[in-house]
């Protein structure tokens, strides 16, 4: 292998929440081969967790038993295919795709710019911003499998909903066709410059959160609900529902997982109890509880 195999590795220093136990392995691969040959190698069966840039994650306590992938700086190729297509790898940041879709004159990605992860959790959870989805944009996807075997797959053969994709078993994704429009790229760094604001306005961008934490209910948003429950601001240990925005769940500086799984089953009851409504976690949990 060329990659770096780090053993009980803190998952801290890797999730935008500031939180989490350790993995019991992490391997930062060097390219997409050096993956695929990683993967081939490993024993199974093995459990494997993938990593970007640790946003809409929770990592408990206690930790991952299992593998890490870290693919932060990684699976980083983003190409032109044609006149509107581009190739990119999982690794890659949102925000890196919607500038290098700007200068190329191609429309369809500015609201990336507003999701704070990569491309590979932006497909698996559907992500979106400002009224659009990611897989609005999929042609296709390369994936691969715990053996290292790489399929490439069209964007109908998995079912797509909010914040949801259904059709993988034990396959990650690690790589994207996406399908854009021609436009003007002053246009579009106009777009994404005001939607930024807009976001920089209304959340809590310079403190560590996981982005919002709960999926909107059908024809309501979460973040009305959990404020007309009056919980900006209610706290749980170092864990704090944002006095600017509801749906965001702050870490005020020593806060645990436990923490922040405590003051989100709060939120769920208070939510519940007041108007007959389950709120859903939009941020996906893994590893092990204290």
């Amino acid at each position: 292998m060329k990659g770096t195999l780090l053993k009980n590795e803190p998952l801290a220093k890797y999730t935008s929440w500031r939180v989490g136990g350790p993995a019991e392995k992490m391997y930062l691969p060097e390219n997409r081969q050096d993956l695929i040959d990683f993967l081939k190698a490993l024993p199974k069966p093995e459990n494997v967790y993938w990593l970007g840039l640790g946003s809409n994650l929770l990592v408990r306590d206690g930790g991952i038993k299992g593998t890490v992938v870290n693919t932060r700086g990684r699976l980083k190729d983003m190409q032109l295919i044609d006149a509107e297509k581009i190739y990119v790898e999982a690794g890659v940041p949102c925000a890196h795709v919607a500038k290098f879709c700007t200068g190329l004159g191609l429309t369809g990605a500015e609201f990336l710019a507003g999701i704070p992860g990569t491309m590979g959790g932006a497909l698996k959870m559907n992500a979106g911003a400002f009224g659009s989805e990611t897989w609005n944009i999929v042609d296709s996807v390369e994936i691969v499998n715990a053996s290292g075997e790489v399929t490439k797959r069209n964007a109908d053969d998995f079912e797509v909903d909010y914040r949801s994709v259904k059709g993988l078993a034990n396959e990650w994704f690690i790589a994207v066709e996406l399908k854009l429009s021609k436009g003007e790229s002053e246009l579009s760094q106009l777009k994404i410059k005001s939607l930024l604001e807009k976001r920089g306005q209304t959340q809590p961008t310079n403190k560590p959160t996981c982005g919002s934490v709960f999926k909107n209910p059908p024809g309501d948003y979460a973040a009305r609900l959990i404020e007309a429950c009056e919980l900006k601001g209610y706290k749980v240990g170092g864990a704090c529902v944002s006095p600017k925005h509801a749906n965001f769940i702050e870490n005020t500086g020593n806060a645990t997982a436990a923490d922040i799984e405590a003051l989100i089953a709060y939120i769920q009851q208070k939510v519940k109890q007041q108007f007959d409504i389950s709120l859903n976690t939009e941020v996906c949990r893994v590893g092990e509880v204290l």
